[in-house]
């Protein structure tokens, strides 16, 4: 009687690792389907089409709000920067696992190396990750299956063990030798991915827990929205690099934020965050649009505010942006 074809749900990052795994296991003639998560700190690279490049169908799957959550108490707790890098894989596979139970599939899989990355990729890491998603003995690592206790699919005999790899370590030559085979020319370079491992960014991001202990997606989807202000009331300002920028302010204004730009003349919007009625932190906001704008520094300019239905007007002068280099995170 012929072998049952196994059906394996694929968690994919976008970067070369996962690619290389989905092609690992396509050599065995598996049924493959992928996830791609989003959340406002990772997720799938606009330009980029992964089913034509790979021959399986993938789901886009937004987990933004549950991510959120556990990123503000990780139960491992945090990598170099705020990145809860087991936590956050254990809580994809368990996501995932819903689909892999729901379509009747066999296992997951994922690109991760044994030793490739000091916190998440360590053995106890990666039996960590498997007991806190509820899924253990059902997570497949196809580059480092070798080296790993047989998965129950294999045992099973669903998926044969010994085409699997053995990959470990940090160095990229063997799976760049793979790529090569495979034929994958173009895939993102490691460790530009999850934010969450940026100072930068992570900077930012904890002024906004810090004062606002409630934020959501929308207010973490700001954090990527050009410069990021911190005035001395506590209150955040967000001013616009470029045109992108502008437009995902605006269109993520809430009804109790300052959104604000200077008139006639070009330059950046600003958003104060969840902002009282009125203070004199909406006067300091509109010096700083307007310092960032081209607004000569000779004469007033306009600054235009919006705060859901309300409206208004200051005039203020475009100062030295240096004086605001104080209040910038």
């Amino acid at each position: 009687m012929a072998r049952r074809r196994g059906k394996g749900i694929g968690l994919l990052s976008g970067g070369l690792d996962s690619l290389l795994a989905v092609k690992v296991l396509q050599q065995q003639g598996l049924d493959l389907e992928g996830i791609i998560f989003r959340t406002p700190f990772f997720g799938p690279k606009d330009a980029v089409d992964y089913e034509a490049m790979l021959q399986v169908p993938i789901a886009i799957v937004d987990i933004g709000e549950i991510h959120l959550e556990m990123l503000k108490q990780p139960i491992y707790g945090y990598g170099s920067q705020m990145n809860p890098c087991i936590d956050c894989h254990a809580l994809m596979l368990k996501q995932a696992g819903r689909t892999m139970e729901s379509e009747g599939a066999d296992f997951l899989f994922t690109g991760e190396v044994l030793g490739q990355r000091p916190m998440s990729q360590r053995r106890d890491s990666l039996r960590s990750v498997e007991k806190l998603s509820g899924y253990p003995g059902r997570v497949l690592r196809p580059l480092s299956a070798k080296l790993l206790p047989p998965t129950a699919v294999e045992l099973e005999g669903l998926v044969d063990r010994s085409r699997l790899l053995d990959i470990h370590g940090r160095s990229r030559k063997r799976q760049t030798a793979l790529a090569e085979q495979f034929g994958i020319h173009e895939y993102p370079q490691p460790g530009g991915g999850c934010v969450l491992t940026k100072q930068g960014f992570v900077n930012k991001l904890r002024t906004l827990f810090q004062r606002y202990p409630q934020a959501g997606v929308r207010e973490a989807q700001m954090l990527g929205c050009g410069r990021f202000f911190q005035l001395p009331s506590g209150h955040v300002l967000l001013v616009g690099r470029d045109h992108g920028d502008n437009e995902k302010l605006e269109r993520l204004a809430d009804q109790r934020d300052y959104l604000l730009q200077v008139e006639h003349y070009p330059g950046p919007r600003g958003l104060l965050l969840l902002s009282q009625e009125w203070s004199q932190d909406v006067v300091l906001a509109a010096r700083i649009v307007a310092g960032y704008s081209d607004a000569p520094a000779s004469e007033p300019v306009v600054v235009a505010w919006q705060r859901g239905g309300e409206r208004g007007v200051l005039r203020e002068y475009a100062a030295e942006r240096s004086l605001f280099q104080q209040y910038m995170v």
